[in-house]
């Protein structure tokens, strides 16, 4: 008989690591005195499908549904420039930097979609935004100054990335924050 499997909570991630500015436009954000929860800052990412509580067993073929999405792809170039918010108008939630060149990364997302659906995740009704968080919304504390802080960097080149490779991550909620392992990988080679 075989062992229980253990469900995890997973994502699939294109990874960017630290981005020196990213830390500068960080530090605007925590001295805006509002009520945010930075991301760890050598952990930078975009999320291209979040998956949510997964089964251990589904690891081979979530690998292989990664696969068929980007093993084609050639490795992808991005700048990461401006700032914004989710979802906007008078609410924030995220608080992000932009993707530009991402173009690759939003036809393996869209592909990652069509991909999981007959494993069981949900299909995102919503088309991926390029994006990285930096600082999720916790309290409505000073968000004119967190709106200021994220005008203030809304122009601004934070650097560039060459995204090779996609990863399947294992997500574990601490007091901390999260903490990311990475449990699949697949290099683009196109």
């Amino acid at each position: 008989m075989d062992p229980p499997s253990m469900p995890f909570r997973a994502f699939v991630s294109a990874d960017f690591g630290a981005l020196p500015k990213v830390a500068v436009f960080a530090g605007a954000l925590q001295d805006s005195g509002g009520q945010l929860k930075l991301v760890d800052l050598d952990l930078l990412h975009t999320t291209l499908k979040f998956l949510g509580d997964t089964d251990e067993k589904l690891v081979p073929d979530i690998t292989r549904a990664i696969e068929n999405a980007a093993g084609a792809v050639a490795p992808v170039a991005v700048t990461v420039r401006g700032t914004g918010v989710f979802p906007g108008g008078t609410r924030i939630s995220v608080v992000w930097v932009g993707l530009e060149g991402a173009e690759a990364l939003a036809g393996i997302a869209a592909k990652l979609n069509r991909e999981m659906a007959p494993l069981g995740f949900p299909t995102e009704n919503r088309r991926w935004e390029p994006h990285i968080t930096v600082a999720r919304v916790k309290g409505g504390r000073n968000l004119d100054r967190v709106r200021a802080a994220v005008g203030a960097f809304a122009n601004e080149e934070f650097g560039a990335s060459t995204v090779d490779r996609i990863r399947l991550k294992r997500s574990v909620l601490t007091p901390a924050g999260p903490e990311y392992t990475t449990v699949a990988e697949v290099p683009l080679r196109g």
